[in-house]
């Protein structure tokens, strides 16, 4: 496996693996490599000749306030990980090589970009959509693999993808989840062991809410009340959001009817948890 710091280099590689006809699969994330990213560069492995990794914590997707400072960082462990995979490229580029001094523009995807996590964490997706689409400039990728645990961020990069006619596919994979069915998070490290506990009650909020749909509740606002009274029953658990959308405008449901996505957000003690269910009645 090769480590590549700078972004020529990486658009040199990709020019080479492209000439010989093959197939590049890119999987971006900030490190922290836990087993839901390992999940992703699996099936990469399956969907693409030549498989990049990139690991970037990219500072213009966190407010202030926020925690990128205390963002887990371990290079060399994903590096071992990676490798482990048979991954042919891990892209690491320095951060100078993606925000040159004076850079100034910005992508940005109204609408879906100020709901759900957009509305609590303002300018947060137009960090997401410009790192991104650098990343995929870089790395010039045919299919790139994203997690449904940042519905909301998948949706927004598919849209991005068809509205700037960007050559990739952008496929989402399922969320990988801990035996007590949270969803793994490279921000999972910071949880005590109290508060890990208390974490379990996010999922089961998405079940109740589920249970509330299979017995007949077709009212958005009871089925949000479902998932709601479970995350406030743990005390350790204070909720930011919980809202049902619509999976394609993320708008607010008005019905049941079509594909619905429930989200919901909250802190467990100072580290910030996210988690949702697709939901089609």
């Amino acid at each position: 496996m090769d480590i590549v710091r700078r972004v020529h280099s990486m658009k040199e590689t990709s020019r080479q693996v492209r000439a010989k006809g093959r197939r590049i699969g890119l999987v971006p994330t900030m490190g922290a490599l836990h087993e839901g990213h390992l999940s992703l560069i699996r099936r990469m492995k399956e969907m693409a000749d030549f498989v990049v990794v990139s690991v970037f914590v990219n500072p213009s997707q966190f407010g202030p306030g926020e925690d990128f400072e205390a963002y887990p960082r371990d290079l060399p462990r994903d590096a071992d990980l990676c490798a482990s995979l048979a991954v042919d490229v891990l892209f690491a580029p320095e951060e100078g090589d993606l925000y040159a001094e004076g850079a100034c523009t910005w992508v940005e995807v109204e609408g879906l970009s100020s709901r759900l996590e957009g509305a609590s964490r303002p300018g947060h997706f137009r960090g997401v959509a410009t790192i991104v689409l650098k990343l995929l400039n870089a790395v010039q990728p045919h299919v790139a693999a994203f997690g449904q645990k940042d519905a909301q961020q998948a949706i927004l990069l598919q849209r991005m993808a068809r509205d700037l006619l960007l050559d990739v596919e952008i496929v989402v994979l399922p969320i990988v989840r801990g035996e007590d069915g949270v969803a793994l998070s490279s921000r999972n490290v910071r949880l005590s062991a109290e508060e890990r506990r208390a974490a379990a009650a996010i999922p089961r909020a998405l079940r109740a809410a589920e249970a509330a749909i299979e017995t007949g509740e077709r009212e958005p606002a009871k089925v949000i009340e479902a998932a709601r009274a479970v995350l406030e029953a743990e005390s350790l658990l204070r909720v930011d959001y919980v809202d049902l959308v619509d999976t394609e405008t993320l708008q607010p449901a008005a019905s049941m009817e079509g594909e619905r996505l429930l989200s919901v957000a909250v802190f467990a003690g100072r580290t910030r948890l996210i988690d949702n269910t697709v939901i089609t009645v």
